[in-house]
């Protein structure tokens, strides 16, 4: 897309296009300059031929009308020039009409019926009409509802009986190296409809007598053995990890035998049954504890604490509720290996263009002050120079908040793009963002490193350096914005000054416009994005972004697979991409997953790792066991798409092969045993023939109208015809451009689309009231409805039948970092427990929705968890709340403990342990990110998670709507300095006030031990231990509270006393040393005289 280094702005309610150069001062030209001759009749553009001339449809007078326009003419006008009224005679590749066969001077047998790419063509190429100029053909097959619908068509040599002979069709053939279509698109409207007549043919005649004889089979043969001859080329690629068995052959004719390539791309690695069988029979041993353990619990009530022991028994079964629904998922956890060598033997021939496919990266931002430019570019950076070809490879970003700074920011790193990426590619350095390249330390004399090697490398940093200081600069500038807001280089006006009312923006930085790099060698595109937002519109946040970059990437590149990335996590491994497409790409099982799930990695998180930012318990245990059964859940991050899942497909399904019968038995008798079995079957085959026409739409190209109107009966031909049209615009909006891209399986774009036509559909895709009445975030793109639309995303994509995969490179393929401030932390918690709380009251919760489909009970159990985990909030923070009350009040929630007593406690706490162990050996887990993933669950259970369930609850049914914060990034204030900063928020008053009255209670309970002698001390036990259970997990919460050593913050002072006097009073009032019965005075016994 050549825009000359221009910034795209316009709004398509508003009728607003306009290219801002960048490069004359004040110049504001409109989109008329990127086009070129004009069609008098529809005013588009002209397109240029195959022989790069302009097209001419009347070659007395050279009136210019474009091909779409005469085509109408000639069949629905009066056939003549507008002008000179000369009638037009019939170009080559046009259809034919009436009083052609006089005139006729050549035979065009090949492209006299090929209408309908040509319509398609013209679609693609402006949307209202216009066709492209690289000879008229588009990436899609023959649509055969453009056809006569009354006269049905043969499908690849099946022909109907029951069809006279000289009513058949003549076979179009499929067109050789063309996207697949995977649903018929036609166009209807005036300007390009067309009605022709099919030619008829005798299916018992000899094809040749119709041009298709024995040199098309011949040229079919010699195709063939050329095919044959490209497989056995093997060319040796380095990549991660080789061999393997050959335990999924591919069935491809096309496939020697003896080609490497032809073994599967990617195994299962199952967890060795020496670890996982042990942790399967605690896991039911456990069960049957807790059954004896709750057995004994409601048959052993304390009388003088009742209140205290139905609360604590209606807590524990929750917790057992919420374990079952945790434990369970993971019953079949695996591990998956993938060999990238196969990868290029299969999709990377010796000689040959590159076959992987093409992948749309999304990068997303918004506050430039929260989230740091320079983090952003190192993002960018990174994928630009990604080991993969560059041609494949297409970087969006998105600026929801419209700021000039990542507008300059984004247009130095493309500068600075043209060093780095070379640089990269020509010593395949690891990482590569440059913030984190240079950060680590290397060793010069370690593998006797080039000394060219060295001498780039310190003058690519000291480049790096020069970068980081502008964009610092731009940062700096940014603090004040000028009054009458930013402006441009050339003196235009920034169109974002007003963040929330502006137009759409979009900035093509690299990529077909003749930018390369310093050798000379392209770059992958880079483009920058900012959706159109108006007053009185719903945008959505983040997910509507991310639907509007699925748009406008499908107008521009529409790659088949898409990643997805936040703006502070870079590509640590330069292969991440071919990893994924180790999956998505094998022939055995790629055409049934949605998306490739990377686990989440950090940078700059201390040693102990404080409050449980790795989170490694969920992605090294958690998602393994997910992986087994249907697949990890969408974390929101380091995903790669297939982009025909994201838009509301059901995954493709597997012919049964039919059941084997047995001739054994007469007829009659055969019938009378499965007379019974027919007719229930019957219902059922009805309810599985409508459940089953969605998941065949994407799998199954469709031939006949009858097929795409869905049965539907009773309306004429006329209107017939533009139910599809309808239909797909209720769907996915009012853009033909986008429609027919979405036709495409294999993605790919028209290749003569004009610049002009792609800019204004790419403007309106990105339009704020695009989405209105559309299925969008409701079952297409990412789904609205919480602030976590990651869970919601790829819930509704498993209900659809698809399989995702977990992958875990050998070396992290993404990083990013994390807040480890506890203020920061428990606000992105909370806005992760809030967004589960908003799934947990609607519709599309999981307890509820999607029965019938192709989600797994297993699955079902996780994403139940997912999204009733905020309500072991209550139950937690009454929990720790009891052994406070138990030391204050003197009572327990246990009476007198047995010795049957004791040994199940033993027993239950035992089976906690072992399962814990047993889950650290197969996740290879530490002890410690165990102990602290279980701090931080307490920790953020009583407050982050108590307060989103509050905050969750009023929104649905008050309809108060809360905001989150956006986490703050990492800066550059020294190494953990934000470790010990301090911020005060509500959602630390909850866990200060169980802190603070668990040591009271230990105090008070100590205290009443030593008073009341040594029988005391026996009960106290069990309440210290529980109190103490609390303090523990709660310590965390009290490291973080006193900040840096030296100092303790002036609100834990004032808090301290304040609950401190309280509980002074309350325990002054219940005087639990002094009988309230009063004091009882006895004899002495001794003689004091």
């Amino acid at each position: 897309m050549d825009t000359k280094g221009r910034l795209v702005a316009g709004s398509h309610n508003r009728n607003e296009f306009v290219l801002i150069n960048a490069d004359e001062v004040g110049r504001v030209t409109s989109v008329k300059e990127l086009s070129g001759q004009i069609c008098q009749i529809c005013g588009d553009e002209i397109e240029i031929t195959v022989d790069g001339e302009p097209f001419v449809a009347c070659n007395e007078c050279a009136f210019p009308i474009c091909r779409p326009c005469y085509e109408y003419e000639r069949r629905e006008g009066n056939q003549a020039c507008p002008q000179c009224k000369t009638r037009f005679k019939r170009i080559k590749g046009s259809p034919r009409v009436d009083g052609d066969e006089d005139e006729e001077e050549f035979d065009d047998l090949d492209n006299e019926f090929d209408v309908s790419e040509a319509v398609l063509s013209s679609r693609l190429n402006t949307g209202r009409g216009a066709s492209n100029g690289s000879g008229f053909a588009t990436p899609s097959e023959v649509d055969a509802a453009t056809l006569n619908p009354e006269i049905p068509l043969l499908t690849y040599g099946q022909e109907d009986d029951g069809i006279s002979a000289d009513k058949h069709a003549l076979i179009i053939p499929p067109f050789m190296n063309r996207a697949k279509r995977v649903h018929p698109m036609p166009f209807s409207d005036t300007a390009s409809s067309v009605s022709l007549p099919p030619r008829p043919m005798d299916p018992k005649k000899d094809l040749a007598v119709y041009g298709y004889g024995t040199v098309a089979w011949k040229d079919r043969m010699e195709e063939w053995r050329r095919r044959q001859n490209d497989k056995l080329q093997m060319v040796k690629h380095q990549g991660d990890g080789g061999g393997g068995h050959n335990d999924g052959d591919v069935d491809d004719p096309d496939l020697p035998k003896m080609d490497e390539g032809r073994q599967p791309l990617s195994r299962k690695l199952p967890i060795s049954s020496s670890k996982i069988n042990p942790y399967r029979m605690v896991i039911l041993t456990r069960m049957a504890i807790l059954g004896l353990f709750f057995h004994y619990r409601i048959l052993h009530p304390v009388n003088d604490a009742y209140a205290l022991w139905l609360i604590s028994v209606i807590c524990e079964i929750w917790f057992a509720v919420s374990w079952i629904f945790d434990q369970f998922p993971k019953w079949f956890p695996i591990e998956r290996e993938t060999y990238l060598d196969r990868l290029s033997l299969r999709y990377e021939k010796e000689g040959k263009p590159s076959e992987l496919a093409p992948v749309d990266v999304f990068v997303s931002t918004v506050d430039p002050m929260k989230e740091p430019p320079l983090i952003t570019a190192n993002t960018v950076l990174s994928i630009l120079a990604v080991d993969y070809p560059v041609d494949k490879v297409a970087c969006y970003v998105s600026d929801d908040g419209a700021a000039m700074l990542t507008f300059e920011a984004l247009s130095e790193t493309s500068e600075f793009a043209r060093k780095w990426v070379p640089f990269c590619k020509k010593f395949s350095i690891e990482p590569r963002a440059p913030e984190w390249y240079f950060a680590e330390k290397v060793e010069y004399l370690k593998d006797k490193v080039h000394p060219s090697f060295v001498r780039e490398r310190r003058a690519m940093k000291r480049e790096y350096e020069e970068f980081k200081v502008r964009i610092n600069g731009l940062v700096t500038m940014a603090q004040k914005v000028p009054e009458e807001g930013w402006t441009m280089q050339d003196g235009t006006p920034w169109p974002g000054n007003d963040v929330r009312d502006h137009p759409g923006m979009i900035q093509v930085f690299l990529g077909n416009n003749g930018v390369h790099d310093i050798e000379g060698n392209e770059l992958p595109r880079l483009v920058y994005v900012s959706r159109e937002k108006r007053p009185g519109f719903d945008h959505h946040k983040k997910a509507g972004a991310m639907n509007a970059l699925i748009r406008v990437s499908a107008v521009i590149s529409n790659a088949p697979y898409m990643l997805n990335v936040d703006c502070d996590h870079y590509i640590n491994n330069s292969k991440a991409l071919r990893e994924s497409m180790c999956f998505m790409m094998d022939p055995t099982s790629g055409k049934k997953i949605c998306y490739v799930q990377f686990p989440q990695r950090f940078d700059g998180i201390d040693r102990h790792d404080r409050y449980s930012n790795r989170n490694v318990v969920f992605f090294d245990i958690n998602m393994k066991g997910l992986d087994g059964i249907q697949g990890p859940i969408y974390v929101g991050t380091g995903c790669v798409f297939r982009r025909q899942a994201l838009y509301g497909y059901d995954a493709p399904t597997k012919k049964k092969p039919p059941g084997k019968t047995c001739n054994c038995f007469p007829k009659w008798l055969s019938c009378c045993c499965c007379k019974s079995r027919k007719k229930k079957a019957k219902g059922k085959s009805k309810e599985k023939s409508t459940k089953s026409k969605k998941s065949k739409e994407t799998a199954i190209q469709i031939h006949a109208l009858e097929n795409i109107e869905e049965g539907i009966e009773g309306i004429d031909s006329e209107k017939s015809s533009l139910m599809p049209q309808i239909k797909f615009e209720k769907k996915f909006g009012q853009s033909p451009v986008f429609i027919a891209s979405t036709l495409l399986e294999d993605g790919g774009v028209p290749p003569g689309a004009s610049s002009a036509s792609l800019l204004k559909e790419a403007i309106h895709v990105i339009s704020c009231g695009y989405e209105d009445k559309t299925e969008w975030g409701k079952e297409v793109g990412w789904i609205y409805g919480s602030v976590t639309e990651d869970i919601l995303t790829g819930f509704k994509m498993h209900c659809h039948g698809w399989r995702s995969v977990y992958c875990i490179p050998k070396r992290p393929a993404f990083k990013g970092s994390a807040p480890i401030n506890l203020s920061d932390r428990l606000h992105q918690v909370l806005r992760w427990a809030l967004g589960s709380v908003e799934i947990l009251l609607s519709r599309h919760c999981p307890i509820w929705y999607g029965y019938g489909c192709g989600l797994k009970p297993l699955e079902r159990f996780s994403y139940i968890n997912s999204v009733v985990y905020p309500l072991t909030s209550v139950p937690l923070l009454a929990y720790c709340t009891l052994p406070a009350v138990c030391l204050l009040t003197g009572k327990f929630i246990v009476p007198e403990i047995s010795n049957y007593a004791s040994i199940l406690f033993m027993l239950m706490f035992l089976s906690i342990a072992v399962t814990s162990i047993l889950e650290i050996q197969w996740g290879g887990v530490g002890i410690d990110d165990l102990w602290r993933n279980e701090q931080f669950w307490v920790i953020g259970g009583v407050s982050a998670h108590l307060f989103a369930l509050f905050q969750g609850l009023l929104k649905v049914l008050a309809g108060v709507n809360t905001n989150f914060t956006v986490t703050s990034k990492a800066g550059d204030d020294g190494e953990f300095s934000e470790l010990y900063l301090f911020k005060w928020t509500t959602l630390l008053i909850p866990p200060l006030t169980l802190l603070i009255i668990n040591i009271v209670g230990v105090i008070v309970g100590v205290s009443d031990a030593i008073s009341n002698g040594y029988d005391s001390w026996g009960p106290l036990f069990g309440r210290l231990f529980f109190a103490i259970w609390v303090i523990l997990h709660l310590y965390p919460f009290l490291k973080g509270m006193m900040g840096k050593q030296n100092s303790v913050p002036t609100i834990l002072i004032v808090w301290s006393i304040l609950l401190a006097s309280i509980f002074s009073l309350l325990w002054v009032r219940i005087n639990p040393f002094l009988d309230h019965g009063g004091i009882v005075l006895e004899v002495c016994g001794l003689d004091c005289n």
